[in-house]
């Protein structure tokens, strides 16, 4: 056998990388998930392979599972895009890819980074926009800026206020793609979107836990409390307290939405929809399951498939006060805001909905239905005020 030309080098040294590599012992290279300071297990994982050109390696995870329904995600563009290689290349806890002949770095993951650099791609797109300013929530302990978007409309006093959050858990990329998606069919205009750029300030924070996941990290669980079990009594994290100090002067009692964007676990039962979490108050989860029904309604439906029955009631599966046991959450927060209608938390799937592939194209076009379903709903609330 011939020897390499150029040695093996596997690495994380890139925003949003993390593995620990354990060994590699000819074509079998062993890790696990770098859990940093989450408490528990978790799946979160993102490196670099340079000096595979024309190999077959396999990618043994050693700890806890660490590949979703479509396997691993693989990029031959330093991250800019995405493709899941597929179960068929997953065995076990293990995946095996073979390298082009010219291969120089491929980078795999388990999910599909949202990144700043696309952020900032974002931004470009929509540079000179009026319906669009960017400012500084806060910095972070590593010095780095939380983006708080205002977006829709700017020009005059908008009588209805949405706030939308994520990445409280910095490794819940696929929630930011549907954000995306949702900002550019606003400020695109597009169909109802329309009405919601014209009467609806938006507030957005797209990266809560900002350090997080640009070193890579889980972020759910951290010790002492994760960033979205910080909103009750003071508030170790300096995006969370801010939030919670900007967005009552903000809003003023106007009338009020808020949706937080998460991602749920690996696979199985309540992983592989899109839905929102309901809340304890009887009078919040009403207007969920509202909110629930004008998302269902919309036509075509874009992007991944969604169903108002597949919502999680409050007290069944994981949805109970034990999961809440560390802290008050964000959706929770936003519940006691003065003006405050409707007040949830949804999850986007990694890799799989309903049987449909999510994806960077996908979830993007989720947001768009997002928007629409916030432009009918918010309409509504306008019409009764």
């Amino acid at each position: 056998m011939s020897t390499p030309t150029h040695p093996l080098n596997i690495d994380a040294h890139f925003p949003g990388g993390n593995i620990v590599v354990e060994s590699i012992d000819g074509d079998v290279v062993d890790l696990h998930q770098d859990l940093r300071d989450t408490t528990t297990d978790w799946f979160y994982w993102c490196f670099a392979v340079h000096g595979a050109a024309g190999r077959a390696l396999t990618f043994r995870f050693t700890k806890s599972a660490a590949l979703g329904v479509r396997g691993a995600a693989v990029s031959l563009d330093r991250g800019e895009t995405w493709a899941w290689l597929g179960a068929e290349c997953v065995s076990g806890n293990s995946f095996t890819y073979r390298f082009a002949n010219v291969a120089s770095e491929v980078r795999f993951s388990f999910g599909m980074p949202y990144q700043e650099t696309r952020f900032r791609q974002f931004l470009a797109r929509h540079a000179g926009n009026p319906r669009l300013r960017c400012e500084t929530l806060c910095r972070t302990p590593r010095g780095r800026d939380v983006e708080r978007l205002h977006l829709g409309c700017l020009d005059r006093d908008a009588q209805v206020r949405l706030l939308l959050t994520c990445r409280h858990h910095a490794c819940e990329m696929m929630a930011d793609y549907s954000l995306e998606g949702l900002m550019d069919a606003a400020l695109a205009g597009e169909d109802d979107a329309a009405w919601l750029a014209e009467n609806v300030e938006i507030m957005v924070v797209p990266f809560v836990d900002k350090d997080g996941v640009e070193d890579g990290d889980q972020g759910k669980n951290r010790r002492p409390h994760d960033h979205n079990r910080d909103y009750a009594g003071e508030s170790v994290y300096a995006s969370v307290r801010a939030l919670r100090e900007t967005v009552p002067a903000w809003s003023r009692g106007r009338p009020l939405a808020a949706m937080d964007l998460h991602c749920p676990h690996i696979r199985g039962v309540h992983n592989e929809v899109v839905y929102l979490v309901g809340a304890e108050d009887a009078a919040i989860w009403r207007e969920q399951c509202r909110f629930g029904d004008v998302l269902e309604a919309i036509v075509p439906p874009a992007g991944l498939p969604y169903a108002a029955s597949d919502n999680l009631p409050f007290g069944q599966a994981w949805n109970t006060p034990s999961s809440y046991s560390a802290g008050m959450s964000c959706s929770e927060w936003a519940r006691h805001l003065p003006g405050i209608r409707l007040a949830t938390s949804i999850e986007i799937p990694y890799a799989n909905a309903s049987g449909a592939e999510v994806n960077q194209t996908t979830a993007t076009a989720f947001g768009h239905r997002l928007a629409q379903a916030w432009a009918r709903y918010l309409r509504d609330v306008s019409l009764t005020e």
